[in-house]
């Protein structure tokens, strides 16, 4: 019968290549249409990139970005091994942008590898392997961790090399894969450590395991040497804001810049974006993986049951120490990051083992119901076949082809051209100062150094915050005061050489738009009230300074401002 050839295939012990193939093609697949969005015009970044790989451009270029404040910042809260991987490959000539878009397709080799060996380890149906590797891929794909090419997208490859090497008990392995994430996401050292000092208690004899005592102490000691060069590297600019200083930033709550606090008390406890203990994954059948507790309570359902290795308890002991460090980075806020980060890379993890598990037993206990019933009118083998393989493939497969946006990459492509030629062209040392959201490319895009922008502008080291708040404060009041006293004290006091003005800048809807602005108090009030009496902004006027125009942009020439006199305004812009 078709039906026990199919339930035959899928629970064989014998299809291991074959699966593990499947997963790799998976990986591959999912990848590929990561690169073709990367890839898709000259001016492509992810998101995050423009934060923590935008400055390694230095790693070819030295003199590019000199003496940038915010350079200098972000390189001091770059994790060292993260920065390595890039400073090497740029050793052979590859450019970090270009391998920011290609890194993440070899992790999620990577991770695919390590989850269906991990699978295997718990429950040795190589079934079960590829659909958590399925799973997980799609979960990583879903979300544009993996895609960012940071420190985040080495979490789950990291993560899932450590269980490995700790279900196999290879405690060399360990030390190693403890210093790399360390090195890399200093806040998956702090999971793994815990996961470490969790497991010396035995919940059965209710009693400390003191043979694994000095290996967890040297686990310890590794983690403390090699999280102190970036603990160093970050007091540059300490302090680290409390949690009453936290509150009262508007910058972090609902419409500000990093938006973490939120009046709405399910949305900040269960689903915020950075305060959530629920993470938002995807697809949704890796839901599925809940009831695993459930289905290991009906051996007499759920033959496989039986097929589950001890070593399963794994799996819960993650998610106690999620929940544990998601309290404790609560408590303590920004001293441990943000608390989604120890929820949302291991229960994806969870959740994809246990669903490959769950399924598998589920398709079995089905296959096993198919045959009985099969045996008894033989015209439902054949449908039942063909049924139960269609639904196989779109439940587990065709999903993703389903889902606008899939794969989330959040890659961002620049638009004015012109404009980013233009500043190539100019001296290295260029400042560029404006409002406008394109100063977040424009680091990355031009290799020219921005007065300030919003994806540069974390509040959270009040050591770089406070210039960073300064220039802002500064920048707004001269762009929108009625004469132009306040553009050259501006410019004089930073030594910008461009200030790029988008060409509704100076109409009030603008500002009202630009929500993470209103964080900026008076200055903003005040240049709204200005728009909203139409009176006219001192740039405005200044169109014989124009060094560029483009559709979008207006580029005013610095000197020409500090040399043109209050009362030689044109009618211009705007």
């Amino acid at each position: 019968m078709l039906i026990s050839r199919v339930h035959q295939f899928l629970t064989s012990l014998k299809t291991t290549k074959l699966w593990l193939g499947c997963s790799i093609g998976f990986a591959l697949y999912y990848g590929s249409l990561a690169l073709q969005k990367a890839f898709r015009s000259q001016y492509v970044v992810q998101d995050d990139a423009r934060e923590y790989v935008f400055w390694m451009q230095q790693f070819i270029d030295p003199t590019l970005l000199p003496n940038d404040l915010i350079v200098q910042y972000f390189k001091s809260i770059t994790p060292p091994g993260y920065a390595a991987i890039y400073q090497v490959m740029a050793m052979f000539g590859v450019q970090p942008l270009g391998l920011s878009k290609v890194l993440p397709v070899g992790l999620g080799l990577i991770a695919t590898v390590y989850s269906f060996a991990i699978c295997l380890k718990l429950f040795p149906l190589p079934i079960a392997g590829f659909i958590t590797t399925l799973m997980l891929n799609q979960s990583l794909w879903f979300r544009d961790d993996l895609s960012s090419a940071t420190p985040r997208a080495f979490v789950t490859p990291l993560f899932l090399a450590f269980l490995y090497a700790l279900l196999c008990n290879q405690r060399v392995g360990m030390l190693i894969v403890l210093g790399l994430q360390a090195l890399i996401y200093p806040p998956l050292a702090f999971i793994t450590i815990v996961l470490l000092c969790f497991r010396l208690w035995d919940w059965k004899t209710r009693r400390l395991d003191f043979s694994q005592l000095k290996f967890v102490g040297l686990c310890i000691g590794l983690s403390a040497i090699t999280l102190l060069p970036y603990a160093l590297s970050s007091r540059e600019f300490a302090p680290l804001i409390t949690r009453a200083q936290a509150w009262s930033m508007p910058e972090l709550h609902p419409g500000g810049r990093h938006p973490f606090f939120n009046p709405n008390p399910w949305k900040f406890w269960l689903i915020g974006e950075h305060s959530g203990i629920i993470p938002p994954l995807m697809p949704p059948l890796i839901w599925v993986g809940v009831f695993l507790p459930i289905v290991m309570r009906a051996p007499s359902r759920f033959l496989l049951v039986r097929q589950i290795h001890s070593k399963i308890a794994l799996l819960p002991q993650m998610v106690w120490v999620s929940f544990g460090l998601f309290a404790a980075a609560h408590l303590l806020l920004l001293r441990l990051f943000f608390p989604t980060r120890y929820t949302t890379h291991t229960l994806r993890i969870v959740l994809a083992i246990s669903a490959g598990i769950v399924l598998t037993m589920l398709l079995d206990a089905l296959c096993r119901t198919c045959e009985v019933f099969a045996s008894q009118h033989r015209w439902f083998s054949m449908g039942a076949g063909l049924s139960m393989v269609a639904l196989i493939t779109i439940a587990l497969v065709a999903y993703p082809q389903f889902s606008q946006g899939f794969p989330n990459t959040n890659f961002r492509v620049g638009q004015d051209t012109a404009l980013y030629e233009f500043l190539q062209a100019q001296p290295k040392n260029s400042l560029i100062a404006t409002l406008a959201d394109e100063a977040n490319n424009i680091s990355t895009f031009s290799q020219r150094s921005v007065l300030f922008s919003r994806e540069h502008a974390l509040p959270f080291h009040l050591g770089y915050y406070r210039q960073i708040r300064q220039r802002i404060l500064d920048t707004i009041q001269a762009q929108y005061s009625l004469d132009l006293t306040a553009a050259k004290q501006t410019i004089e006091k930073y030594q910008i050489n461009f200030w790029l003005i988008e060409q509704t800048a100076f109409t009030p809807l603008y500002l009202t738009n630009a929500s993470w602005l209103k964080s900026f108090e008076p200055e903003f009030t005040i240049a709204l009230t200005h728009l909203q009496q139409e009176k006219t902004p001192a740039l405005a006027k200044l169109t014989h300074c124009a060094a560029l125009n483009t559709p979008r942009f207006t580029l005013l020439d610095a000197k020409c401002i500090s040399n043109t006199s209050n009362s030689g305004f044109r009618n211009g812009i705007g």
